[in-house]
């Protein structure tokens, strides 16, 4: 009995891999990276005001008066990055918003998450910024036939 006949990759129809291959379709198509990195630019910009350490009987608290700024800014980056995955035609104006938040962080939230925070976000969002679509083969040969006649 030969193999000449037998798939290359014998489980490649699994659910798995179609899961895998459809998530990779769906990542592809929008700025996967710029969002991953917004949400968790959101991270130690929301926990660090509210962080409380006990070491024994000593207590560190890095609690300011603008906890709350730092909810705001940790909760509108969560949402930034949210729509930078599910409405990828926004994305111009969430890198805006996600570089102009993380600059804002610094004086706000203990040093931007302690720069952690501010570098994620400018770094997202200036991802989004530059991210495009795929051009398509029907998108840029429509506008240049009739231009000529």
């Amino acid at each position: 009995m030969t193999s000449a006949g037998a798939p290359a990759h014998p489980h490649s129809d699994s659910g798995f891999a179609r899961a895998r291959q459809g998530f990779r379709t769906w990542r592809r198509t929008r700025p996967f990276w710029a969002g991953l990195l917004v949400l968790l630019a959101a991270a130690p910009i929301i926990y660090f005001p509210y962080f409380n350490l006990s070491l024994g009987a000593l207590s560190v608290a890095m609690s300011t008066t603008a906890g709350a700024g730092s909810l705001v800014i940790g909760l509108t980056l969560i949402v930034l990055g949210g729509l930078l995955w599910f409405q990828p035609v926004i994305r111009f104006f969430a890198g805006c918003v996600a570089v102009f938040l993380g600059v804002l962080s610094l004086p706000i939230s203990n040093f931007g998450g302690f720069f952690f925070g501010t570098l994620c976000a400018a770094t997202g969002g200036l991802l989004a910024l530059a991210w495009g679509p795929v051009n398509t083969a029907d998108d840029t040969e429509g506008p240049a036939e009739g231009a000529g006649e």
